[in-house]
């Protein structure tokens, strides 16, 4: 079923995760020696787990992985990068609570993807391969941790003297 709509879908989801890891891995990489370098980590080893799920449905499939999509997302993420070190070069409270906001949004990207694969499973057979509520209830507890961290970030970010 290597429909041109679900090829297109599949492959923006999966250009997603590229930019999402790719910051994942600079706010590991920021945050080393804290807490936070721990849980940055295990949301890695989460959304790399949801990206094998996408990939082995894309495979399933037969949708081919656009290199372009990929590598624009990847761009993409090196632009949004420079952007949130050029806002608070100092790698500061701004720049992550900036960085969680971006990977809170695209977690509820993510679970907005598992909802309509499940709703077009039920009208197309060769969908019906992955466990969706599975995924979504994954992706809404990921968000949920995220939203956790993005919002004591905001207050220390937003709140002038914090």
């Amino acid at each position: 079923m290597a429909d041109e709509h679900i090829a297109t879908y599949l492959n923006d989801h999966l250009a997603g995760s590229v930019a999402a890891l790719e910051l994942l891995e600079h706010l590991e990489a920021d945050n080393s020696g804290t807490p936070l370098e721990r849980f940055f980590a295990e949301l890695t080893a989460d959304i790399s787990a949801d990206r094998q799920e996408l990939e082995s449905l894309m495979s399933r499939l037969n949708v081919i992985k656009s290199r372009a999509r990929r590598a624009s997302a990847w761009i993409a993420e090196k632009l949004t990068e420079l952007k949130l070190r050029i806002d608070d070069p100092a790698g500061g409270n701004l720049r992550l609570f900036e960085s969680l906001e971006a990977l809170s949004l695209g977690i509820e990207g993510k679970r907005a993807l598992w909802l309509a694969l499940a709703a077009a499973s039920e009208d197309e057979p060769s969908l019906k391969l992955v466990d969706y509520e599975h995924l979504e209830r994954r992706a809404t507890e990921q968000r949920s941790r995220v939203e956790t961290m993005r919002l004591e970030a905001a207050r220390k970010a937003l709140v002038p003297g914090t």
